[in-house]
């Protein structure tokens, strides 16, 4: 049987600098795509799935990311008087129950893999998810949804997975796939950003992860990996020979929010899928035709 996972872990102690002066005093994971900022989404994604305690991995100046998902007295109470129940809805559905969201600093800025082993207390020796709020999915049902529905066969890590030209290898994890069924890719390597010329396959992974808690030996180690940080793809390798491996292949559009360009095409698919917003959203377009 397979370990259940109802934990997850939020790296967001980045300091956002490709959003700067934006996220001088707010953290990037905070910044709104429409009307619900980055790291919402990837919380509701979470809760979606199952997920019953959420932890952040955070850093300096994050503190407002925990208060979003916290009681503003203030607020409600001028909702309630003045009989705004949807906006009082939409604030007090943010709410985790006590106990459901925790915090831990990542004091150094060492890499992914640094962040989720920072996280290891809280996970100890259970399966458990990691979320990156810059990878912003829409799916239904969503990413995580269903890669734990792919876990429940396959047990093991688990990865949210796409293929991606050539020429941008190098800007992920690489799969080197041994069994492909065109959903689930059954990996016997993994590469951390290499140039297409080394790359196994195109077949990336992006901020979605299934894990087993036996990836903290290796992560404890605190090896360096490329660009000097501890990368979790170089830990997650050595689990291969133990511990089975897959990427998913999920239903569902990916906007790279660690990019403006991504940023902004997230912005308009949002507000082109919503009713209240679709028509107004096609007209201001077609002005900058």
């Amino acid at each position: 049987m397979h370990k259940p996972v109802t934990k997850a872990v939020f790296p967001v102690a980045g300091m956002g600098t490709r959003f700067l002066p934006a996220t001088k005093a707010m953290p990037k994971e905070m910044l709104p795509i429409v009307d619900k900022p980055l790291i919402q989404y990837a919380v509701e994604e979470a809760r979606d799935a199952g997920i019953e305690e959420i932890i952040f991995v955070t850093g300096r100046g994050k503190t407002v990311l925990l208060d979003h998902f916290d009681h503003s007295f203030e607020l409600e109470q001028i909702l309630e008087f003045h009989g705004k129940e949807e906006a009082l809805s939409q604030v007090q559905d943010v709410l985790s129950k006590p106990g459901q969201i925790s915090s831990t600093r990542q004091q150094q800025p060492l890499g992914l893999g640094h962040a989720v082993w920072c996280a290891r207390h809280f996970i100890a020796d259970e399966a458990f998810a990691v979320l990156l709020a810059d990878d912003l999915i829409m799916a239904k049902p969503g990413c995580l949804k269903q890669m734990m529905s792919a876990y429940s066969q396959t047990g093991g890590n688990i990865v949210a997975s796409e293929e991606v030209p050539a020429e941008q290898t190098n800007r992920y994890g690489i799969l080197d796939v041994v069994e492909d069924d065109g959903l689930l890719a059954r990996a016997k390597g993994l590469v951390e950003k290499p140039e297409s010329s080394q790359a196994p396959s195109n077949l990336c992974i992006i901020g979605r992860y299934i894990l087993q808690p036996e990836v903290f030996y290796h992560l404890g180690k605190q090896e360096q990996g490329a660009g000097g940080e501890i990368q979790l793809t170089d830990a997650l390798a050595k689990t291969i020979d133990t511990i089975p491996f897959h990427g998913l292949r999920f239903e569902g559009r990916r906007f790279d929010c660690g990019s403006k360009l991504g940023f902004l095409e997230a912005q308009i698919a949002f507000a082109l899928a919503r009713d209240d917003l679709s028509d107004g959203t096609r007209q201001i377009l077609k002005k900058y035709k």
